[in-house]
């Protein structure tokens, strides 16, 4: 296999170095198994790597040479996304969805009228959306969401008002986050507003204070003022807190108390460590580390509103990255990679984004730019997000300014510019308070 001359290639060379694979890895920005199944022949692996193990072997041009030879021998294999658009079928999202249908099923959850499902059966439709949203394209999703919003009003019409707001509330927030996965702000704009509108209606303090605190962390990744958005996390962070004399129960909310506190601390930490607030971005942190010691769960099947150690960490790495402390995120980031199951591939991506922009800030800008195109590239584009697209950004932004000439740093930047997720359109006619990001 020509894959397997190169990796032959790969391995002679690092061995005449004298470095152990995991030395090159770290040299290069790559991860030292990816490195390994290159030298095996099992992955390709790419002309960027090809000049930086030229480069860090003192090899000249004899590891690239061998990529493209490598290349040439081989017959071009179709690209996944023409041989996609060969099928007669349209994306999922251009299939069943527009935005126009997602407003008219807003409007509609307060109108229409059906039968009802038991509470216990939209419980579990709930925790199931929750699971799918870390482990379904944001395009394959939306459908699904919306089959489930057009039969939301019969719980109202069955006399359940406050279960059918708390319902609202939470299937809200997953729309919210899906439609912003693909770059639609202004229609996520409504329907965050629609999930705060149901939660308060609703009286449960745990739903008004979920709303908010995934409200204020997604719109991190926005342009909207930190100002507001800190508003957002101090009520969700008030409203988790017991109150002596409130009647709501943990059970009733998704997540429970636990879940609503830590993602109130999550978005309060991430705001305040963007403001440059140290202290109070590490405090809110600690109370993070507080609320989940005993929610740990399983990390194989948590969902988007459970808090596995992982999900912990990655906050704690990107705080450490926002305030400049990249030696304690490697630890945290490395722990969380350990702990995030292979299966969550976004998840794992944006991890490894943080890990980019902590070795960007401790001044290892070519391994920091290694990891993260390699990360955009070898992630299928059904998987590419506006929130990776966030974490890839804040690694540019930590580029020294005497670094900017690279003509690495200008490869990353034409290869933030794709955006693959954007051309999955979900049509038009939304509106919101802010403009779309």
């Amino acid at each position: 296999m020509a894959e397997a001359a190169f990796g032959v290639q790969l391995r002679q060379s690092r061995q005449a170095a004298a470095l152990s694979l995991r030395q090159l890895a770290t040299r290069v920005g790559y991860d030292h198994s990816y490195l390994s199944q290159v030298e095996r022949g099992q992955r390709p692996g790419s002309a960027h790597l090809a000049q930086l193990c030229d480069r860090e072997l003192n090899t000249g041009t004899t590891l690239t040479t061998a990529y493209q030879q490598a290349q040439r021998a081989q017959p071009v294999p179709q690209p996944p996304a023409a041989a996609y658009q060969l099928q007669p079928l349209r994306h999922p999202v251009e299939q069943a969805m527009s935005a126009d249908l997602l407003e008219a099923v807003r409007h509609g959850l307060v109108d229409s009228y059906g039968q009802a499902r038991p509470e216990e059966e939209w419980n579990a439709v709930v925790a199931d959306l929750a699971v799918a949203f870390t482990t379904t394209p944001p395009g394959e999703l939306l459908p699904e969401l919306t089959a489930h919003l057009q039969l939301l009003p019969a719980e109202r019409s069955a006399g359940r008002s406050a279960t059918h707001a708390v319902l609202v509330t939470e299937l809200s927030i997953l729309v919210a986050l899906t439609l912003t996965a693909l770059g639609q702000s202004r229609a996520a704009g409504r329907w965050w507003w629609t999930s705060r509108t149901s939660a308060d209606s609703s009286g449960e303090r745990l739903a008004m204070s979920l709303a908010r605190g995934w409200e204020a962390s997604g719109g991190v990744t926005g342009s909207r003022p930190l100002g507001e958005l800190l508003t957002l996390a101090d009520e969700a962070v008030a409203l988790g807190i017991p109150v002596d004399d409130a009647a709501e129960t943990s059970d009733g909310v998704v997540g429970g108390r636990s879940g609503c506190l830590a993602q109130a601390y999550a978005a309060r930490a991430l705001v305040l460590a963007q403001q440059g607030s140290g202290a109070a971005a590490w405090k809110a942190v600690e109370d993070l580390l507080t609320v989940t010691d005993e929610t740990a769960g399983d990390h194989q099947t948590s969902g988007l509103f459970d808090w596995p150690a992982y999900k912990v960490h990655g906050v704690e790495g990107r705080v450490c990255a926002e305030l400049g402390y990249p030696a304690a995120g490697y630890v945290v980031l490395e722990r969380a990679l350990e702990l995030c199951p292979p299966g969550r591939l976004v998840e794992r991506a944006e991890l490894e984004l943080r890990l980019a922009r902590c070795l960007m800030v401790d001044g290892e800008v070519a391994a920091g730019l290694a990891l993260a195109m390699r990360v955009l590239v070898e992630l299928p584009d059904q998987w590419h997000t506006h929130y990776l697209y966030d974490e890839a950004g804040r690694v540019l932004s930590a580029v020294p300014g005497k670094e900017l000439g690279r003509a690495a740093v200008r490869d990353y930047r034409e290869l933030l510019g794709r955006r693959p997720y954007l051309n999955r359109s979900v049509g038009s006619g939304s509106s919101s308070a802010w403009s779309q990001g």
